[in-house]
């Protein structure tokens, strides 16, 4: 029988290119997102299932997993890929705009998780990979919230990690640099008033993502090393993907706080 993966966010970005991956590789594929009526492409190929799934609606999670194991008979692996990123000064970032960001990609990723366990734990076998982020490693400038998201899933999964050992389920972080997908132009901002403090820093940040996203990576490679890190029956835990999020990585393991942060100050025109 062939391994079937459960994808969420897979109508765009990653979790279509994930998507792809694996039904090319010959697994089955529960494609999961908000609005599936609006997905041709995924509909199309063999062994997809194209389902609704609202990481903040348990009904919608309960129902997308019940019915892809119905359709399929199973889950192998659990892809929490859906997300989205906030970017602006915390200051002028409302109390709605910052729940929104918990409750997708914090509790969204708790909620999918613990509704797919009861079946994993029934096969006593399964692997779940989290996406986190170089800003799950790193915090960056007028991204606070995204970061302490991505750094939850971070102490999220090295935790769980040990309490589902024992139940025979796996974990895997995929932490990807920045990669030319429309995660940008879909990040939800605050007004940044002109006479703001932030004004000045806040147009540099923008300037400066814009370029290194000019500059991004192929996102294929991130779904290619999601696919690998499926495969992979060892302990690893963390998978950084880009040379962009290793170079970070780099420096920060050789610089001290107060250099680091000299840098990124630096870089950012602030």
């Amino acid at each position: 029988m062939n391994k079937t993966v459960l994808v969420t966010g897979a109508s765009q970005g990653f979790g279509k290119l994930i998507a792809k991956k694996f039904q090319n590789e010959g697994w089955n594929v529960i494609a999961t997102m908000r609005t599936p009526e609006r997905e041709f492409e995924l509909t199309q190929l063999s062994n997809v299932l194209v389902k609704r799934l609202d990481v903040t609606n348990t009904k919608t999670i309960n129902s997308a997993i019940a019915e892809g194991i119905a359709h399929f008979g199973k889950i192998d692996v659990l892809v929490n890929n859906a997300g989205f990123g906030l970017q602006g000064p915390f200051l002028h970032s409302s109390e709605e705009m910052v729940k929104k960001q918990m409750d997708v990609n914090v509790f969204g990723v708790f909620n999918v998780t613990r509704s797919v366990l009861p079946y994993m734990q029934q096969e006593n076998n399964g692997l779940i990979i989290n996406f986190s982020s170089i800003a799950g490693l790193v915090g960056f400038p007028h991204t606070a919230v995204y970061n302490a998201t991505k750094y939850a899933i971070e102490g999220f999964t090295d935790g769980l990690q040990y309490e589902l050992n024992p139940l025979g389920i796996r974990l895997k972080l995929i932490e990807p640099g920045a990669f030319k997908t429309g995660f940008v132009s879909s990040m939800d901002r605050p007004e940044v008033p002109d006479n703001s403090i932030y004004k000045k820093g806040w147009d540099a940040t923008i300037a400066q993502i814009n370029a290194m996203l000019g500059e991004g990576q192929d996102p294929q490679e991130v779904a290619d090393i999601t696919y690998l890190a499926a495969i992979d029956d060892t302990d690893r835990l963390r998978y950084l993907v880009g040379d962009d999020a290793k170079q970070i990585m780099e420096g920060r393991t050789q610089m001290d706080d107060e250099a680091f942060k000299t840098m990124l100050i630096e870089s950012f025109n602030l």
